[in-house]
């Protein structure tokens, strides 16, 4: 995986506003790669503390949230994104559209 790559998965991680949430596959489709949303989750696995990323925001296409952060749903909740009963964050309702 290279650092260009990095850059751009960091960039758009960047963008997504508190309250909302987007999928590692949708990171990868904006970056032209739909085939790599693993590549995107190690990219995240990665990020410099420095950087100061809202990771938190990312989550899979099922709104399933990354195993064994526990602070991960606490951050969430914190910035209002909604929930469905099942644990899975409500992604018809914050589901972050890039280009909006």
């Amino acid at each position: 995986m290279s650092d260009a790559f990095c850059r751009e998965v960091y960039g758009v991680v960047r963008d997504v506003p508190a309250g909302k949430v987007i999928s590692y596959g949708e990171i990868a489709s904006l970056l032209g790669k739909p085939q790599c949303s693993r590549m995107v989750g190690r990219a995240l696995k990665q990020v410099p503390s420095e950087l100061n990323l809202p990771c938190h925001r990312v989550v899979n296409a099922q709104g399933r949230l990354a195993p064994g952060w526990e602070e991960q749903r606490l951050l969430l909740q914190e910035e209002g994104v909604c929930f469905r009963k099942n644990g899975n964050v409500d992604m018809t309702r914050c589901l972050w559209h890039y280009d909006e």
